[in-house]
């Protein structure tokens, strides 16, 4: 367990709730999340808890794979929803960052200014268009999306039912869906007029989510491979005896240790606002992706044969790793938002200033 305390008084996100077929359209067609190491549910934190203690509990629910929308509901959706202004929903929550969807004004209004359809008697939209790979759509009571309506960057919710939705998965079987708008109407009561700075907000907030996933299923990496060479004798004594496997188990320790570091730090910028996030999540994100790979290469070298089987449950963490490694952002995207802004005179202070 986390060092951080996780408040189980709040609603719990279950950690079998998602293996039911009614969430699935055609169960014979996609992974179906049917495994995990979480014994038992993982609770949302109370709304109000710091992003350090959100972070902290999605790191739990990485290193349990717990099969449901944990970091996107407690660290995107609801503050989100909270900053647009909009009402939170109970349950389990997704988002989508959406700026190709085709939006027009539901109601426009009568004028004899500019060309039709340029202004609206409210704010309510319709919008078509296809949300790519939401996480955990099918099974998600709302699905908050940032888009550009006629009048700028606008933040609405709709529900999975609304739209027409083709199941995918990533590889380790959790469901990234597409779903597919046709003139939806969105009503006004749902729809709010966000700043520009809101969707960039959104993007590091899931970055860093999937940061602290991956810093969660390094960790079991970790317990699992020092379990096993613990256990696994060779030549009369323990795999963890012999020098080569104790130079490797160190070096996946400290590939852990960076990640988790690294995710730790990026939580009070992120409470300041997204000037002083960006450098932060920026480094968080690379980190965790360029780890990724390590840490799961390492932890399968050490297993052997074994840790490539479906009856190990290293592969309930390393094919997460691999998954996420590239969701939100790979490590070259994030190297170069990290460099970007970089120069000479400021490199050093960026790299020495507390947060």
């Amino acid at each position: 367990m986390n060092a951080h305390t996780i408040d189980t008084s709040a609603p719990a996100i279950s950690a079998d709730a998602y293996d039911a077929t009614v969430f699935y359209a055609d169960p014979d067609a996609i992974a179906v999340v049917a495994h995990t190491t979480a014994a038992d549910a993982v609770a949302l934190p109370h709304p109000d808890a710091s992003t350090a203690e959100l972070l902290a509990a999605a790191q739990e629910a990485g290193r349990r794979a717990v099969p449901a929308p944990f970091a996107e509901t407690a660290l995107v959706a609801r503050p989100l929803l909270r900053r647009a202004g909009l009402p939170v929903p109970d349950g389990p929550l997704s988002y989508a960052l959406a700026p190709d969807l085709t939006i027009r004004y539901a109601h426009p209004a009568a004028s004899g200014v500019g060309s039709a359809g340029c202004s609206g008697d409210d704010d309510a939209l319709l919008v078509t268009g296809t949300l790519r790979r939401v996480p955990w759509a099918r099974t998600a009571g709302a699905v908050v999306v940032l888009a550009t309506a006629p009048f700028g960057l606008v933040l609405f919710t709709l529900t999975p039912d609304q739209a027409v939705l083709t199941p995918g998965a990533n590889l380790a079987g959790e469901p990234r869906d597409d779903l597919h708008l046709a003139a939806l109407e969105i009503p006004a009561s749902q729809v709010r007029r966000v700043p520009p700075d809101l969707l960039e907000e959104a993007g590091l907030r899931a970055a860093l989510a999937r940061s602290a996933l991956i810093a969660g299923a390094a960790e079991r990496c970790v317990g699992l491979t020092v379990a096993h060479t613990a256990a696994r004798t060779q030549f009369g004594r323990p795999l963890s005896r012999f020098q080569a496997v104790k130079q490797e188990e160190a070096r996946l320790i400290e590939e852990t240790a960076l990640v988790r570091a690294a995710v730790q730090a990026a939580a009070a910028p992120l409470d300041t606002g997204v000037p002083a996030a960006r450098f932060a999540v920026a480094a968080a994100k690379t980190q965790a992706s360029a780890s990724a790979a390590e840490i799961a290469r390492i932890a399968h070298q050490l297993h052997g044969a074994i840790g490539t089987t479906r009856l190990n449950p290293l592969h309930l963490a390393t094919t997460r790793l691999w998954s996420w490694r590239d969701e939100d952002g790979d490590e070259t995207h994030w190297a170069r938002r990290l460099a970007r802004p970089l120069t000479a005179a400021t490199l050093w202070p960026a790299l020495t200033t507390e947060p």
